[in-house]
């Protein structure tokens, strides 16, 4: 059964331009149009795309904070903007550039308005939050005032907050924007920890396709408004053609690598970047450069997700 159901939706802004010294004329913007698509409950599901593409205008239409100028939206059998109130009780909702705990307040506090918000019964409230304290490492964080926190840790704050009563559905926009490496790691086991247990619906849009890789089976990409992909993350990395990047230090100064499954697109001194399809695993990349070369040190650069997109339509994928 569908948890989160789209069909057809669109969402028209009326924008006012200049036209002269003393005119203006009305423009119509479709930040979405007309894009349908279900998520099941317990599914953890990418949804991409550059930006301006729509995805936070669809997130918002979801929560019932803009209404949509056409098609049927319901998320939990409710339709988010005729029953905003109502909808609010199953949903949890992280913006990664905006928070929603009290700036002034110690997180504890900010907790504690949130349970009275949902009037969520102690035992429920306590055992949550003690849970999202000892998952997300928030325990020395509980007395700090919220801006007094740096972004990663806020980040990992705003994510126990809307979660303290216990929501069906978990929207989060760029929930790892920010973060060093630490701090993703905690909020991406986390998230996958919460869906195993609670088999709590996620819809993530981010920037980051290691987000995606880690959590998500199923990625929906949208692009000018329009869904573009709605599949696998490996059959978006078939399609679009892109490539991961093997960025590798050599002891010293040699020719370009040559080993089988890459190609070598740039050289610096000992430095040089191997390409390799996106939907490859690096493993034997990395295992045949380590056994015929003098390495000192590699990393693994992911594909932009402007980068996919762009192969996707030059490509004629889309």
């Amino acid at each position: 059964m569908a948890l989160i159901e789209v069909a057809d939706v669109e969402k028209v802004f009326d924008v006012r331009r200049r036209a002269g010294l003393f005119r203006r004329e009305k423009t119509q913007v479709r930040a979405v149009d007309g894009i349908s698509f279900e998520v099941p409950r317990g599914e953890v599901v990418g949804y991409i795309g550059p930006n301006g593409a729509g995805k936070s205008t669809t997130i918002k239409m979801l929560t019932g904070i803009l209404t949509p100028s056409g098609g049927r939206l319901r998320v939990a059998g409710v339709d988010p903007s005729r029953d905003r109130n109502r909808l609010a009780h199953r949903i949890g909702v992280v913006f990664g550039q905006r928070t929603t705990l009290w700036w002034d307040l110690p997180l504890r506090d900010s907790y504690a308005l949130v349970r009275r918000m949902y009037r969520i019964p102690e035992a429920r409230y306590r055992a949550n939050l003690d849970r999202c304290v000892e998952l997300l490492d928030l325990g020395a964080l509980l007395d700090v005032p919220v801006r007094q926190l740096s972004l990663g840790q806020r980040m990992r704050g705003d994510i126990a907050a809307a979660l303290l009563h216990d929501p069906e559905v978990l929207y989060l926009d760029e929930p790892t924007i920010g973060l060093d490496v630490i701090s993703k790691a905690k909020v991406r086991s986390f998230l996958r920890e919460l869906n195993a247990e609670r088999a709590t619906t996620v819809l993530l849009t981010t920037h980051d396709l290691q987000d995606i890789e880690q959590l998500c089976e199923r990625v929906m990409v949208i692009d000018h408004g329009r869904m573009v992909y709605d599949g696998p993350l490996g059959g978006l990395h078939e399609v679009a053609g892109a490539e991961r990047t093997l960025v590798v230090e050599l002891e010293r100064e040699l020719p370009p690598v040559a080993v089988k499954g890459a190609r070598t697109v740039k050289v610096e001194g000992p430095r040089q970047w191997l390409a390799f399809p996106a939907s490859d695993s690096a493993a034997p990349l990395v295992a045949a450069v380590a056994a015929e070369y003098p390495l000192l040190d590699l990393s693994v650069r992911e594909p932009d997700i402007e980068d996919v997109i762009a192969r996707m339509y030059a490509g004629g994928g889309a």
